[in-house]
C-alpha cells in the first residue's frame, strides 16, 4: 500500500519519498524532528488502525471506519483518556501531514478530556528505604532525578558536556517541548557523579580504542560535527554496559542506559521497601517538587525547575499539600484533643 498525495493540508511539506505509508509516516515524523518514542508510539497506532480496518489504506477509509475505531478503544479495549488521545493525535498526524487530506469526520470525533489526578508522592522515609535497595548507576540516577526534577529520559539522555561542576549547574538539552533549562546540581552528588564520569570514560576509551562509532547526536549533528560523536563531551552520563543498533541508521554503537532496564531495577526497590503505592521512577519527579513546595520555595521558582510551559500545571502539586499535613485540620482532631 503506498500513496503520495501533497495537496491540501501537506501542501507545504515536501515531497515523499518512501511508497508505503508507515514508511511515509516514519519518514515525515524524522522531518519534522519528532522524538524516536513519538514516532514508535504514532506508527503503532496507525498500523493498529489500518489492521483494525481490514488492512485498506487509509486514505480510501472514511470518518465510520475511523469512529468505529477509536470507539472500539474506549469501549471495548477501555483504554485511558490520554491513550485514547494519543491514538487520536497518531491518526491526525496521519492524514494531514502525510496524506495531505483532513482527517475523515474529525469535526465529529469525540475528543475525550483527562481528569486531573493527584499525583503519588512518598515521603523521605519512603524514599530513604527505596533507595536503600538499589546500588551502582541505578541508585545515582534515582538520586539524582529526586534531586533535580529531571524527567527519566532527560537523566538518561545527559551527556558529559550537560555536567558543570564548578557552577554546580545540569543543563538539560531540549527538553519537552525542545526547550533547554538549566538546574542546580546537588552537593550530596558531586563526588558520586564525578566517579560516574571516570567510570564512562573507562567506557569511552574502550570504544575509541576500538574504533566504535561513538554515540548518537541529536538534529543531524553528526554530519555537522562528523567527529563530534566520538568526542568524550559528547558522551553519555550513563552509557549501556553493551553496544547496540539502531534502529533508525542501523549502526552499532554504544546507547545510554535502557529506561526499561532502570523501570525494572527501581519496581522491585519499591517491592523490597514494602512501599504499597504505585511508585514509578516518574515518582521521584513529584516527590522534588512537593517537597520544595514543603520546604517554603515559589511555585514560579519550581515551575522553572521542572521546565512547564505554565503554572497552571505545576499547581497540581499545591494541592497534594492540601491534602496532606500542610492542609486543613479534621474536625476531628480537635474533638479528640
Amino acid at each position: 500500500m503506498g500513496s503520495n498525495p501533497q495537496n491540501g493540508l501537506g501542501s507545504s511539506l515536501p515531497p515523499l519519498k518512501a511508497v508505503k505509508v508507515l514508511d511515509q509516516l516514519r519518514e515525515r515524523i524524522r522531518y519534522l524532528h519528532y522524538s524516536r518514542r513519538t514516532e514508535e508510539v504514532y506508527v503503532h497506532w496507525c498500523r493498529d488502525f489500518i489492521r483494525f480496518s481490514g488492512v485498506r489504506h487509509p486514505a480510501t477509509l472514511g470518518a465510520a471506519e475511523v469512529d468505529a475505531y477509536l470507539c472500539s478503544l474506549a469501549v471495548e479495549r477501555r483504554l485511558s483518556v490520554s491513550t485514547h488521545r494519543q491514538a487520536l493525535s497518531a491518526l491526525l498526524f496521519l492524514y494531514t501531514k502525510v496524506l495531505g487530506m483532513p482527517l475523515p469526520g474529525a469535526d465529529n470525533l469525540p475528543r475525550p478530556q483527562p481528569k486531573r489526578r493527584l499525583p503519588v508522592v512518598l515521603s523521605r522515609e519512603e524514599l530513604a528505604a527505596v533507595f536503600g535497595h538499589l546500588s551502582g548507576q541505578h541508585l545515582l540516577l534515582a538520586q539524582l532525578l529526586y534531586g533535580t526534577g529531571l524527567r527519566i529520559t532527560e537523566g538518561l539522555q545527559l551527556r558529559v558536556k550537560d555536567l558543570d561542576f564548578a557552577h554546580r549547574t545540569i543543563i538539560v538539552r531540549e527538553g519537552k517541548g525542545g526547550k533547554d533549562r538549566a538546574l542546580m546540581l546537588p552537593q550530596s552528588l558531586e563526588t558520586p557523579l564525578r566517579r560516574q564520569l571516570a567510570y564512562a570514560h573507562e567506557v569511552w576509551a574502550a570504544d575509541a580504542a576500538q574504533g566504535r562509532s561513538g554515540v548518537e547526536m541529536p538534529n543531524a549533528l553528526d554530519k555537522k560535527y562528523p567527529r563530534a560523536g566520538a568526542s568524550w563531551g559528547w558522551f553519555w552520563v550513563f552509557p549501556q554496559d553493551h553496544h547496540s543498533t539502531c534502529p533508525r541508521s542501523g549502526v552499532v554503537r554504544r546507547h545510554h542506559l535502557y529506561d526499561q532496564t532502570f523501570q525494572r531495577a527501581f519496581k522491585r526497590a519499591v517491592e523490597a521497601a514494602q512501599v504499597h503505592r504505585p511508585a514509578t521512577p516518574h515518582t521521584l519527579r513529584h516527590c522534588f517538587a512537593t517537597h520544595l513546595l514543603q520546604a517554603g520555595y515559589d511555585i514560579r521558582t519550581v515551575q522553572d525547575l521542572l521546565g512547564h510551559k505554565d503554572v497552571s500545571t505545576t499547581m497540581i502539586y499545591t494541592h497534594v499539600l492540601k491534602v496532606g499535613g500542610g492542609g486543613v485540620r479534621s474536625p476531628l482532631d480537635a474533638l479528640v484533643a
